[in-house]
């Protein structure tokens, strides 16, 4: 391909692109300092790792002197028996964000357009901008939902992925069965749609079976993580499920060995855990509905969470009252901007000590 040369100023020193340069910078949680610090900024899991992962891990410790398997192909192919799909349908990488940026590079060129919504995971509009494509944000509902009708109607001819998020992070909120049948009927087939479901393993009740959807719909494509649920968040590994030609695209365009050695054991070992990881996200689903049923009865808003974290919307004044206070007893939590408090479900002692921070909704600011 030929590129024209264009005469620009002569600069004192390199300089990284302009929209690089213009980038927010991604605010991960806060990390504890002690022992005695409640970490619920991030999302990870508070309980620590199974012993058969660990044991699993430790075997690769000793030969990491060794690259990886290229493709995860190991890893891939126990993802692929436990969904019933090929592998040449899965694509792996460090966290779903590192797929989500695999997938995005490979759908996506300059000026294409990404539709999402906003607030979702704050990584989209950032892994959108460094790719040169555009971001199409549509607002959430008042209560939260995706404004699905909203973002169907936001797709335009140069529009090239979706990006659903279910449950929503930051808000915990999922999306119908019935919602994304009638929005995925309305969306282009040119047009792929990502279903993050970093969250989904500890959704209860009536949910979506997304591999149903997956199998109807060849423009799907689902996200998910081994970070959270898993409790595999310092080993970096997430995967997608799509058609073969989009998973290779992903495949390609993924950096060479970045899943390592370790990650890729854990995966396999993770997933043959099934029935303890089940009794996990069970614990945190039944303390989820505890708090949140406590929140509401101190007469705080506080949506439907099918996550292991729950949202309470907040001006401004009232987020910085909230980290403020939570702050005071030793306590993380993720503030938004402008949109509110996100607080990660721990153990029940732990959660505890944050109902007794909020159990007075007279000290704090006005919604």
């Amino acid at each position: 391909m030929l590129c024209m040369t264009s005469t620009l100023p002569e600069a004192a020193a390199p300089e990284v692109r302009a929209a690089v340069a213009q980038l927010p910078a991604y605010v991960a949680g806060k990390s504890a300092q002690s022992d005695l610090t409640a970490a619920l900024a991030s999302n990870e899991s508070h309980f620590t790792p199974l012993p058969s992962v660990i044991t699993a891990i430790s075997a690769e410790a000793g030969r990491i002197h060794r690259y990886p398997s290229m493709g995860a192909v190991e890893a891939r192919e126990a993802i692929a028996r436990h969904f019933g799909v090929s592998p040449d349908e899965v694509a792996a990488g460090p966290g779903s964000s590192g797929v989500l940026q695999q997938i995005i590079s490979a759908v996506c060129g300059h000026c294409d357009e990404v539709v999402y919504a906003w607030r979702s995971f704050e990584a989209y509009p950032i892994l959108v901008a460094v790719a040169g494509a555009v971001s199409v944000p549509v607002p959430l509902l008042a209560d939260e939902h995706h404004d699905l009708a909203a973002m169907a109607a936001a797709i335009t001819e140069r529009t090239r992925l979706v990006i659903l998020c279910s449950p929503n992070n930051p808000t915990g909120v999922s999306i119908s069965p019935d919602a994304l049948e009638e929005f995925l009927k309305s969306v282009p087939p040119r047009v792929l749609v990502v279903l993050d479901e970093a969250y989904i393993e500890f959704q209860r009740g009536p949910g979506v079976d997304s591999m149903n959807f997956y199998r109807r719909h060849p423009n799907l494509c689902i996200l998910r993580t081994f970070s959270k649920a898993y409790g595999l968040a310092g080993l970096r590994i997430g995967y997608a499920i799509a058609r073969p030609d989009i998973a290779e695209g992903l495949r390609r365009t993924a950096v060479p060995f970045g899943v390592n050695r370790m990650a890729q054991a854990a995966t396999v070992a993770s997933l043959a855990a099934g029935d303890e990881i089940l009794e996990r996200t069970e614990a945190v689903a039944q303390e989820r509905e505890r708090v949140i049923q406590a929140l509401r009865g101190y007469g705080w808003d506080v949506p439907d969470s099918q996550a292991n974290f729950y949202w309470l919307r907040a001006s401004d004044e009232l987020r910085m009252q909230l980290l403020d206070a939570l702050a005071q007893a030793d306590i993380l939590a993720r503030g938004y901007a402008v949109d509110g408090v996100r607080i990660t479900l721990a153990d029940a002692s732990t959660n505890d000590r944050v109902l007794a921070v909020l159990a007075d909704r007279r000290r704090f600011a006005a919604l």
